[in-house]
């Protein structure tokens, strides 16, 4: 392609004056970087295979294993009640603070995170009464946290996440090793 075709594109056939149309070898060329370098194709297909998900296959984090489900849980339970410190105090907080201060649907968005969480420990084969317990602390977390400001001082302070994660661990170490 030379840089005419760059600057002025050739207008399509059909008469329209302001589209530009450009066909098969026109369309191809040669990918290229913020910094002006070429990309190679296939270089550019190894760097996504990763990140490939295929829709209608089923979940696509299905295939961690337990240990790496109980790990993102412990981060996504961290990252909801204890990620921050209050600067000059010991007070640690998380996202789920924070999003409470937004009225109601704050919270019903972290009740909802809290559920999944449960919902994960359920599908690692938790038993109902552990179950029901973890739904307790999110029922508890959700319906004091609707209360405006001393509900979200609540959440920091009651961690219902982490307390999930705590009563998963406990359980957890209890099954005997396979």
């Amino acid at each position: 392609m030379s840089d005419d075709d760059i600057l002025a594109p050739r207008k399509s056939r059909s008469g329209s004056h302001s589209r530009t149309t450009f066909s098969g070898a026109e369309a191809r060329g040669p990918i290229i970087d913020q910094e002006g370098h070429e990309i190679r194709p296939e270089t550019l297909e190894q760097g996504f295979r990763e990140f490939r998900f295929e829709f209608g296959q089923g979940n696509p984090f299905g295939n961690l294993t337990r240990e790496q489900r109980i790990a993102r849980l412990e981060a996504i339970a961290k990252l909801l009640d204890v990620a921050f410190i209050l600067p000059g105090t010991k007070i640690r907080y998380g996202i789920d603070g924070l999003i409470g201060l937004i009225p109601v649907v704050g919270d019903i968005i972290t009740t909802a995170i809290s559920l999944w969480l449960v919902r994960e420990a359920r599908a690692l084969g938790v038993p109902w009464y552990i179950t029901a317990r973890m739904l307790g602390n999110v029922a508890v977390d959700g319906v004091v946290g609707m209360v405006p400001f001393a509900g979200d001082a609540f959440d920091v302070m009651f961690r219902a996440n982490m307390r999930n994660v705590r009563l998963l661990r406990r359980w957890l170490d209890k099954q005997p090793r396979m």
